[in-house]
């Protein structure tokens, strides 16, 4: 994921915040959008693995090491990706469960 990605900025501003600013619909938004990715990232990195294990056990010109190369790279820094975001949607999905717990606790 890019440096500026939107949306692990909006995690970390949402992490960042007070928890007395949390509106837990923004946050469950924002995992919704967290876990789409999540998903999107593990199909792709499964994507790549598929054709890194195809090029593997075909025939090793200079263009499938390069091919090879690349792709062990990409998915080397999706792993990285996934994990990073796994990381902060568990820091935001139990702010979530404490946002929703005050929210009902205040409309009792």
């Amino acid at each position: 994921m890019a440096t500026k990605d939107p949306l692990l900025a909006e995690i970390s501003a949402l992490l960042a915040a007070s928890e007395a600013e949390d509106d837990p619909a923004r946050l469950e938004r924002t995992l919704t959008d967290g876990y789409a990715r999540a998903l999107w990232l593990e199909a792709d990195h499964r994507r790549l693995e598929r054709r890194i294990g195809s090029l593997a056990a075909s025939g090793q010109g200079d263009a499938e090491r390069q091919e090879l190369a690349s792709l062990l790279g990409l998915a080397k820094r999706q792993e990285g990706d996934l994990g990073t975001l796994r990381h902060q949607l568990g820091l935001l999905r139990r702010r979530h469960s404490s946002a929703a717990r005050r929210a009902t606790q205040a409309r009792i």
